[in-house]
């Protein structure tokens, strides 16, 4: 691999906060900005590279070895990214959320819909394998997003692999984490966690996503080394899935508090003229397609580059 300058990890940084930014809205997954950005592979293959044998190799050849094997300087990069945006735009976000969600979500959609056509567009043969697989993902991220949330929990093993789910969704292009942790209960147990600085609770959670990120990404790279086509029609599938929960015309069926943060646990999408309220429909178009432009604009910088 070539060496990179400064400006390469300058660029891995803004990535990772556009990663982080995605995360932090309930129904998108940073695995989709991973993946439209050009830095999946790399990301999947980094963290696969952290094993036991990094023992040996701290052992025989020193600290500046391991941080080579495990792709430190990028990864580095990459979560000093998501930390940034989490700390600033999270915030932001959360207020466009609240105040205005028909248009963030139209940006979202406009920016999903491409993403669609730039992962399907890798994948280099067509069979009836690949439309078969790329169909069961669609079906499979819909069925989810269409799920109910479940009760509370809060027993410790419940929430160790809440935390393992959660990271393999926020890995996963089209499924977000946050999401996931709705839906298995073990969002306000986590929330009020980190609210409450309940280190039991929040080291479970830490020890579960660590270990489903570790183990999901020898997976994941195993099926890209193995059944590149099959696993690119896959995540297409799910990208393709996800857009019924980010459809930005929403009727809200039922809501839930969870401390002063209120999460719709129930909404039917409905067409932008059936919308009780302003549908903001011209804005919401001029944002979808901005979102849209915005992928193949990226794809185009980063082609020249």
């Amino acid at each position: 691999m070539q060496a990179r300058r400064i400006l390469d990890f300058v660029f891995i940084t803004l990535k990772g906060m556009a990663m982080g930014a995605a995360d932090v809205v309930p129904g998108v997954s940073g695995g989709t900005i991973a993946f439209i950005s050009g830095i999946y592979e790399e990301l999947i293959t980094s963290i696969n590279n952290i094993d036991l044998s990094l023992i040996s190799i701290l052992k025989k050849e020193g600290i500046k070895a391991v941080w080579n094997k495990v792709n430190g300087n990028f990864l580095l990069a990459l979560f000093l990214g998501i930390f940034i945006s989490v700390l600033s735009l999270a915030k932001f976000l959360s207020w466009l959320l609240e105040n205005e969600p028909i248009l963030l979500w139209s940006f979202f959609f406009g920016l999903v819909v491409a993403s669609i056509f730039m992962v399907g567009k890798e994948i280099t043969r067509w069979t009836m394998g690949t439309v078969v697989v790329l169909i069961f993902g669609a079906a499979l991220a819909f069925f989810i997003t269409e799920l109910p949330a479940s009760d509370n929990s809060d027993s410790l093993p419940y929430l160790f692999l809440s935390g393992a789910l959660a990271v393999c969704a926020m890995i996963l292009p089209g499924i977000s984490g946050a999401f996931i942790l709705v839906l298995l209960g073990s969002y306000k147990t986590i929330l009020d966690a980190v609210h409450e600085r309940d280190i039991k609770i929040i080291l479970t959670v830490g020890v579960g996503a660590i270990f489903g990120l570790l183990s999901f990404a020898r997976l994941l790279k195993w099926m890209f080394n193995h059944y590149k086509n099959i696993t690119l029609a896959l995540l297409t599938g799910f990208i393709l899935g996800s857009l019924n929960k980010i459809w930005p015309w929403k009727k809200v069926l039922e809501t839930k508090t969870f401390g002063e943060k209120t999460i719709v646990v129930d909404d039917m999408n409905v067409l932008p003229g059936a919308f009780e309220g302003d549908s903001k429909l011209i804005l919401a178009i001029v944002l979808a397609i901005l979102g849209f432009s915005l992928i193949f604009i990226l794809e185009k910088v980063a082609s020249k580059k």
